[in-house]
């Protein structure tokens, strides 16, 4: 599915890469090209995407490999992986700000977008019931404006 980052400052300061480092994991080249991949994606791949572009630098990867590493940085907390109905993982890099997306239904595009009217909306509905809200992601499910006039 294709998709897009606009007018969000999603990414990390950080690379991937340099993360897992500090993070003292080994980085084998494969490793290497797996983080590289899934940090210049403006899309959401999943694991089969991610494999077809590792493998495209480096043919020696294996789709066990991928799904793996991409494991190994999910738990690690460097990735994020997302569900969007599809019944297939997508993963971004665990980014510095918090996003919502939303899903075009037709083409499949995903949208990052944040919404500081939203965020303080659900704050207050989490307190009024009672609640500090300390986490959430909001998912929206839409088709385009022209899609009405047909």
């Amino acid at each position: 599915m294709p998709g897009q980052r606009p007018n969000v400052s999603t990414e990390p300061t950080e690379s991937i890469e340099a993360i897992c480092v500090r993070k003292g994991m080994r980085m084998t080249e494969q490793r290497r090209v797996i983080a590289r991949v899934i940090a210049e994606a403006v899309d959401h791949p999943d694991v089969e995407e991610l494999y077809r572009r590792a493998s495209a630098v480096d043919p020696r990867i294996s789709i066990s490999t991928v799904y793996r590493t991409v494991k190994l940085f999910e738990d690690a907390g460097i990735i994020a992986r997302l569900d969007f109905r599809d019944g297939r993982s997508r993963y971004e890099p665990q980014p510095d700000e918090h996003h919502d997306h939303l899903i075009d239904l037709r083409s499949g595009k995903i949208v990052e977008f944040r919404d500081e009217e939203i965020e303080a909306l659900q704050a207050a509905i989490a307190k009024r019931l009672g609640f500090r809200l300390v986490d959430h992601r909001l998912e929206l499910y839409a088709v385009p404006l022209d899609d009405d006039k047909a």
